[in-house]
């Protein structure tokens, strides 16, 4: 079958649809196709970044507590039985009912547990079971493995459009910064973020470096609160707020490195093969962090810092780390590991690498 439309459902976080972007790439090549993502509403401004897809589908979960089945029946109407091929990267039960109703053809994730999955098993053209200790980047190729399309293991970012690069520089030359390093403190929710009290400790021991330091974030309650937090200081500046995530991108293209939190910006320096400085939580390491273009692999080990290719972690020496829990109660609260990641280790290997660089 020439499958010259296809439906790529991917509802989780913006992180699962950027490391979608090598599937996507790949599709269109292959098949020469008309792409569409049904995605979550809050990852829009992601999925906007690839230049490949016709249009985005949107599910929100604000309106599923105020027009449930009418969001539904509209999505419905807009993909019934309207795909050459319908690819789920997720295993819930409403993306693969999606992906069921929407393609001629089917590939989709489901769950290892037959006793939950097998309707799924039934209905779907093919199917692969989603693995919880299998790097994410990976995971998302999968359906291509099935479609048996050939391709490697890198992940290429998408290009800064023209205008968000020259918005940058003209920034950048305002403020007379050349060099800089990227300083991503914010995280979705707070069982990611480095405590203040530490964050202050590591800014004050990086403006020591004698590079500007620029600081980055979105629009969220937790970005504005962290963006009164900033210390102020003649090497630091807080734009926090201030860029679209394509102004970010560019922004990220021309730095010299990236420390923050383990998060999309992460992930979206590791793909421009940037200098990366992780602080990880209680988030598995195994599925998300940040992928090496240049070793075509993720780690799968929980070491207290570790290096492999251009990417460095960090995380807690302690027995729990790192157990995948959405903080301490599992509640997106507070994660008491990340209190126990000296900013003197941090500080050391930047240093160490700006030293190198000779900048």
């Amino acid at each position: 079958m020439k499958e010259n439309n296809i439906l790529l459902i991917i509802q989780r976080s913006n992180g699962d649809v950027y490391l979608a972007k090598k599937t996507i790439d790949v599709l269109k090549e292959y098949f020469n196709a008309e792409i569409d993502l049904l995605i979550n509403e809050d990852t829009l401004a992601t999925a906007k970044l690839f230049k490949n897809i016709r249009s985005f589908i949107c599910f929100s979960y604000e309106k599923k507590k105020k027009e449930r089945f009418s969001q539904e029946l509209k999505i419905l109407k807009t993909i019934y039985k309207k795909y050459d091929l319908s690819i789920n990267l997720t295993a819930s039960d409403r993306s693969t009912f999606y992906c069921i109703l929407a393609g001629k053809k089917t590939v989709s994730a489901v769950e290892f547990n037959k006793k939950k999955s097998w309707w799924k098993r039934m209905l779907l053209s093919d199917f692969y079971e989603h693995n919880f200790s299998e790097h994410i980047f990976l995971q998302n190729l999968k359906p291509l493995d099935k479609l048996k399309i050939p391709h490697d293991l890198s992940l290429n970012p998408p290009k800064p459009s023209e205008s968000s690069l020259n918005q940058i520089k003209k920034r950048l030359n305002e403020f007379g910064i050349t060099n800089f390093i990227i300083f991503h403190p914010s995280a979705q929710y707070d069982y990611k973020i480095y405590p203040k009290n530490l964050r202050d400790r590591l800014l004050r021991k990086l403006t020591k470096l004698d590079i500007p330091i620029v600081i980055t974030g979105g629009n969220s309650e937790i970005d504005q609160r962290i963006r009164t937090e900033v210390p102020e200081s003649e090497n630091i500046y807080n734009f926090i707020g201030d860029l679209t995530l394509s102004e970010y991108m560019a922004l990220s293209d021309l730095s010299t490195c990236y420390i923050g939190m383990d998060t999309l910006n992460m992930h979206i320096a590791a793909s421009q093969n940037k200098r990366v400085f992780a602080i990880f939580g209680p988030t598995l390491v195994s599925i998300w962090s940040p992928w090496s273009n240049i070793l075509k692999t993720g780690t799968k080990e929980n070491i207290h810092i570790q290096t492999y290719g251009s990417n460095t972690i960090f995380q807690a020496n302690l027995e729990c780390v790192a157990c995948g829990k959405a903080g301490c109660n599992d509640q997106h609260d507070v994660s008491l590991c990340l209190d126990h990641i000296d900013p003197e280790l941090i500080y050391k290997e930047v240093k160490n690498f700006i030293n190198d660089q000779k900048i």
